[in-house]
């Protein structure tokens, strides 16, 4: 990998690594895999494409940064470019496991360079390395298959974590790096991982073809199983099972790593996500929409209490508290119904939690609105309150709504999950939701479901509103006449400044 790499010794321990990747992850990073971790590794030289289908948190992405670290070790000159169900997913996962097992290798730290889109040797960069991909989200197939452009070598790999995600079109343009190699003795390969939430796509489409073309491993957290993962916790397990019985949809997928027999889809797309929060819109567009909180109450001290403003098409930055007392916290909510003028209070009263709030702001004369998740929608195509509100809030956004530009809200949206339970539209479980957020709740995404649990409405046309209408009309007016196309001095002038709204 540099010319004091050329040594016999070093050449024959990277012949064994090639043909025993056990030996090379016990040896090189001084871990040892779990029994399914082994048969993977040891599957990973004998095929050209290998599926893991897997339930949740058994180590699989884990396994994807021992091959492709293995891939780039052994073979000179090789190319992976690696692509997850998004950009966001594949730093968080893939790419910090990538240098995280790099830190843990002598040998790997000083023949690569890490960065945040790249891994390169740092012999022969330009043409040795390991590259981060994004596929187009709204893109056509021959744009999904330009995912994979820039890869031209003996060895070159295609990965893809999170593949229940991603579409088939994808996918299949990775396989095309597999061809036209055979004649020059090529050892190029497509790796892929991902939970079952999906009847389509590639990891299905792999597991449909795993008797002529794909290896599949399936890693499952099955209590009763002799060949579960040891990492998903057996009380876990369990609870889940008994909780929501074994034919539940988001039981096959996290604990027995099976496809349901109806899909599991993604609530918000990342693109819709992203455009919500770049999105402009005029005010005289929503400012005479009513004015709603949505009040998320902390149920235990790890929890953040949530205020969020909503009016029409804009909901604004969710307010954040913690560790407040019932009184503190009372106080707080009313001082963010004056400074935002709300004309409708609804808070989360799933559980009980709130009670006390509620008792409080009711006795200030605030006639806010408790709202359980898990009480019977007003429409019935939907199986509670949560899915309803969550539903709502995603048109909302499809119709035009504006998001704040907040991270942590962005992860809870895009972490909820929906399903069709008995015909009628269904959320993940809370708990499981918490899962994929590290433990921590998704109170700001609460919130803002919170504020679709009324239809929307308008508030009257007050003298006050006339006043602040009647000031910017002058305001703009005043700009116009000011206006001299010939001064100089006016250049950055623009009538159609948002500004002037």
């Amino acid at each position: 990998m540099t010319e004091g790499l050329e040594e016999i010794g070093l050449r024959e321990l990277l012949v064994r690594y090639r043909e025993d990747p056990v030996y090379f992850v016990r040896k090189e990073f001084k871990a040892e895999p779990d029994g399914w971790q082994v048969e993977a590794l040891k599957e990973f030289p004998k095929h050209p494409k290998i599926a893991m289908k897997a339930s949740k948190g058994p180590g699989k992405t884990c396994v994807l940064a021992w091959c492709a670290w293995n891939y780039l070790c052994t073979r000179k000159g090789s190319q992976i470019a690696a692509c997850s169900v998004t950009g966001d997913n594949l730093k968080d996962g893939l790419w910090k496991e990538m240098a995280y097992w790099q830190s843990k290798s002598y040998l790997l730290s000083q023949s690569f360079t890490w960065t945040n889109t790249r891994i390169t040797n740092n012999a022969h960069p330009a043409y040795w390395f390991m590259s981060a991909r994004k596929w187009p989200k709204s893109g056509s197939s021959e744009q999904h298959g330009e995912t994979w452009a820039g890869l031209h070598a003996k060895y070159m790999m295609a990965m893809m974590d999170e593949a229940g995600g991603i579409p088939d079109s994808v996918a299949i343009a990775a396989e095309a790096v597999l061809t036209g190699n055979e004649q020059d003795g090529g050892d190029c390969k497509v790796m892929i991982a991902g939970n079952t939430v999906r009847r389509d796509g590639p990891l299905w489409r792999a597991n449909l073809n795993k008797t002529k073309s794909w290896k599949v491993i399936t890693v499952n957290g099955d209590p009763d199983s002799l060949v579960r993962s040891p990492r998903v916790s057996m009380k876990w397990a369990r609870d889940m099972i008994a909780e929501f019985g074994r034919e539940n949809a988001w039981v096959k997928v996290n604990v027995f790593g099976e496809f349901p027999e109806v899909g599991i889809d993604q609530l918000f797309d990342e693109s819709e996500i992203d455009e919500a929060m770049e999105r402009q819109v005029r005010r005289d567009n929503f400012e005479f929409a009513q004015k709603r909180l949505g009040i998320d109450v902390a149920r235990f001290g790890d929890d953040s209490s949530i205020v969020l403003p909503r009016q029409g098409l804009q909901a604004y930055e969710p307010r954040v508290r913690r560790n407040l007392r019932t009184e503190e916290l009372v106080h707080w909510i009313m001082n963010e119904k004056a400074v935002f003028g709300s004309d409708m209070e609804l808070i989360d009263d799933t559980g009980g939690w709130a009670a006390g709030s509620i008792d409080g702001l009711r006795l200030l004369g605030v006639k806010v609105i408790p709202v359980n998740f898990g009480s019977r929608p007003f429409d019935r195509r939907y199986l509670n309150r949560r899915a309803e509100m969550a539903w709502l809030c995603k048109q909302w956004v499809l119709g035009g709504g504006i998001l704040p530009n907040d991270v942590e809200l962005k992860k809870e949206l895009l972490a909820q999950t929906y399903t069709y339970n008995t015909g009628k539209l269904q959320l993940e479980d809370k708990d499981l939701v918490k899962q994929k957020l590290g433990g921590r709740s998704p109170d700001k995404a609460d919130a803002l479901f919170l504020t679709f649990a009324m239809p929307d409405d308008y508030r009257p046309f007050t003298m006050e509103d006339m006043v602040q209408k009647q000031i910017r009309e002058n305001l703009a007016t005043q700009g116009e006449r000011d206006y001299d196309p010939f001064d100089v001095r006016r250049k950055g002038y623009d009538p159609f400044s948002e500004s002037r709204w």
